[in-house]
């Protein structure tokens, strides 16, 4: 069982992503509303995997996953978003996003692409 934050600004999303990773057999160690919360989160909690959003108010997911790649390279970070194009793909995952989801995919993508991303190894 993997330890999970999510960090999302919409109250349905973080919902609905708790019920997901929990379904797939996780637990949610944290959920934050909005980056700056997300990252003290993730200091503090340390989990095996963050669901980031990447529209946010006081800190933007792009701007929180480049903070947490700087203390933890090896992080697994799943960013999600709703303003989906291919130039803000490429960007999160140059600065170490292990996977992409546009929000209108979550339901039907999220399952697969957690187990994928935990059955990684560090550091891939």
């Amino acid at each position: 069982m993997a330890k999970v934050l999510i960090i999302d600004d919409s109250p349905f999303t973080r919902h609905l992503l708790g019920v997901i990773v929990e379904m797939a057999g996780h637990e949610v160690a944290g959920v934050a509303e909005d980056g700056k919360q997300g990252f003290k989160l993730f200091q503090s909690i340390r989990p095996d995997l963050v669901t980031l959003d990447w529209l946010m108010p006081r800190k933007s997911g792009e701007a929180v996953l480049k903070k947490i790649m700087m203390i933890d390279p090896q992080a697994k970070v799943i960013m999600i978003t709703g303003w989906a194009n291919k130039s803000i793909e490429e960007r999160v995952l140059k600065a170490g996003a292990k996977a992409f989801i546009e929000k209108s995919n979550v339901e039907k993508d999220l399952l697969n692409v957690i187990e994928r991303v935990l059955a990684e190894p560090k550091g891939q």
